[in-house]
């Protein structure tokens, strides 16, 4: 028995950064916003949207600092409905 526990591999993780924060922690305490082609950006509940993606660290106050700074609009480079913001904060609620 001690064989097969020895042969067996830890799995990693995976770590994301949040784009306000820069902590880097894992994908599961993080909600994923996506960018895609046609430029429309909206919270990705699945993480598995095609497009680009930015992670928030899901912590009201950083979502309410985030959209203060605009940090959504900057990270993708253009302007961001506040709805995003909102379906942000109803993510974390849920």
């Amino acid at each position: 028995m001690m064989k097969a526990m020895i042969g067996m591999k830890k799995h990693k993780t995976p770590l994301r950064q949040c784009i306000l924060t820069r902590e880097q922690l894992p994908k599961g305490s993080m909600i994923r916003v996506v960018k895609n082609k046609a430029n429309d950006v909206f919270v990705d509940p699945t993480g598995k949207a095609h497009g680009r993606g930015a992670y928030v660290k899901k912590d009201i106050n950083v979502i309410k600092k985030a959209q203060k700074q605009k940090a959504l609009n900057k990270h993708f480079g253009l302007d961001v409905d506040s709805q995003v913001y909102e379906d942000l904060l109803d993510a974390i609620k849920r």
